[in-house]
């Protein structure tokens, strides 16, 4: 049941003769009007033009409440609840204007107060004892509260089912940001944009996260979706991301342009697998590692000339080689301080590695690959299961 019923609780209108009720019937008319210009002479917001669907709502309105007044006068337990849902959608149109009800609750004291006037009015021209105006004017302000009461409920309805509906379209836009390959046949960004209230930025910023984590820190700005155990957050602002930065198991993408926001995600993805959190520090061990399975291939490929080594040489002669690649004048004594050796040493590994590799350890393309290959190879041994 709706409040209705037990806010009019229909006592006033027991107190009243039903004999008043058609002479308040046909004043409904001139009433209305009367109520109408009141209205608008007083609250700035309904002062729109005779022909306008304001101007339009506000006089159904007023007729409606004249009506049902009347009805309780002529039968007070006569079932109400059919003005429920037409109360309702006052507020919900007060909503949807972009208006607050502090208008419709204005319009309702106006109201209350030219009505119980006239009514006064009318009992009077018709001689009904002056004891009425007490139970009269206990109907119309019993009667008022009632409409507003569901207005109200009207009002929140809406602004709930509105607030519901940005979050759901935000959803939709955080997955449409973060689709690497987008349907061109889906609805348009801008359009998707403006109906989740999220205007588009320039660059955005991605983090991953467990789904389990607590976003009630998190800027209500940022765009959030749940897929597969992990929640993955869009964001306009780098300030919005910043009381993430210290949680556990967030990850956090580099700032990419808006049309990129994947790449800032499959990077934050990758970060939180290898305990990179911040991803934009560390995007060359991101982007090796990415691709480990082909890492391994190319570092097989490059140090084929030391198989047939036993492993403890190969992997000294391994060590010389990154050493000499890293090099600045690839002479033994540098190659020497950096793996903390004698240079006659380090001499010897030279060349030896020359005897392996030949012309190769002068050719930049080889050289190139031996230095991802062996790069690839630290970060998977160190970073890797």
């Amino acid at each position: 049941m709706s409040a209705v019923d037990p806010l009019l609780s229909r006592r006033p209108w027991h107190d009243l003769p039903p004999a008043l009720a058609p002479l308040l019937r046909a004043r409904i008319p001139e009433l209305t009007t009367e109520m109408v210009q009141a209205i608008r002479r007083e609250v700035r917001g309904y002062r729109q033009p005779i022909g306008s669907a304001v101007a339009h709502d506000l006089a159904e309105a007023v007729r409606l409440a004249a009506t049902q007044f009347t009805e309780l006068v002529e039968e007070p337990d006569a079932p109400q609840q059919h003005y429920v849902p037409r109360f309702k959608r006052l507020g919900r149109l007060e909503y949807l204007n972009g208006r607050g009800m502090d208008g419709l609750q204005a319009a309702y004291r106006i109201g209350a107060r030219v009505a119980c006037r006239r009514y006064m009015d009318v009992a009077r021209e018709a001689a009904f004892s002056g004891e009425i105006a007490v139970p009269l004017s206990e109907a119309v302000l019993t009667h008022i509260h009632a409409m507003a009461e569901e207005s109200v409920a009207g009002f929140e309805e809406a602004r709930a089912g509105a607030a519901d509906e940005v979050l759901r379209t935000r959803r939709l836009l955080a997955a449409r940001l973060l689709e690497r390959h987008p349907d061109p046949l889906a609805e348009p960004l801008p359009d998707l944009a403006r109906r989740a209230a999220w205007p588009l930025p320039e660059r955005v910023r991605c983090a991953v996260l467990p789904a389990s984590a607590d976003l009630t820190a998190v800027d209500e700005d940022v765009l959030r979706v749940s897929r597969g155990g992990e929640l993955h957050l869009v964001a306009s602002d780098d300030r919005q991301l910043a009381d993430l930065l210290d949680g556990s198991g967030v990850a956090v993408g580099p700032s990419v342009l808006l049309n990129e926001a994947w790449v800032s995600l499959h990077c934050a993805r990758l970060g939180r697998r290898l305990g990179r959190l911040r991803a934009e520090d560390h995007l060359c061990e991101l982007h090796l590692l990415h691709g480990s399975p082909i890492g391994t291939l190319l570092t097989d490929q490059v140090l084929e000339p030391l198989r047939a080594l036993p492993p403890g040489k190969a992997e000294r002669l391994t060590d010389t080689l990154d050493a000499l690649l890293t090099s600045g004048g690839r002479t033994a004594p540098e190659v020497a301080a950096t793996l903390g050796i004698h240079p006659q040493t380090a001499r010897n590994r030279l060349r030896q590695l020359a005897a392996l590799y030949g012309d190769r350890l002068d050719d930049p393309a080889f050289r190139f690959d031996a230095q991802l290959a062996l790069r690839s190879r630290s970060m998977r041994r160190s970073l890797l299961p």
